[in-house]
């Protein structure tokens, strides 16, 4: 790694989009810091990918009644499986809080599977009603900040 620029993988799945521009969100914010980004869609992604880079930032969305996306099951059971111990990860989506007991449940279990694998949750879990707006993308700066910092003293 040249002058020890830290790497980061973020992995999306979106349907309506709105998780996407989260994803974009996150990846615009690490270009602005120096970190060398990889964007990559959940049902593209092998979980272990994860371990050659600094940072990792999921975003999941959840599905009706608290379900996960559906093309990332595999993603998500091979999650646990996988040694992790190097990484530092955030974890941001959206949800609808229309589903209210429901909302952004698979961040939680995202955040779990990866608790497993062994990395390093830098900050707290970004939940997002819908599109992103000015202080959800305010929330995801803080979210990289702080991953960020905590990728640069585990180097």
């Amino acid at each position: 790694m040249a002058d020890n620029q830290l790497t980061a993988q973020v992995v999306f799945a979106t349907i309506t989009g709105n998780n996407e521009a989260v994803a974009d969100n996150i990846i615009a914010i690490l270009k602005d810091q120096g970190v060398q980004v990889e964007k990559s869609e959940i049902s593209q992604t092998e979980p272990e990918e994860l371990a050659k880079y600094d940072l990792a930032f999921l975003v999941p969305y959840t599905y009706d009644e608290g379900s996960l996306p559906d093309e990332g099951l595999d993603y998500f059971d091979d999650l646990a499986d996988v040694s992790l111990s190097n990484l530092t990860y955030g974890i941001a989506g959206s949800g609808d809080t229309f589903y209210e007991g429901y909302y952004c449940l698979a961040l939680d279990q995202f955040d779990e599977q990866m608790q497993k694998a062994g990395a390093k949750r830098a900050a707290d879990l970004v939940r997002i009603n819908l599109y992103p707006g000015k202080k959800d993308i305010e929330k995801l700066k803080e979210l990289v900040n702080q991953s960020v910092q905590l990728a640069k003293k585990r180097q």
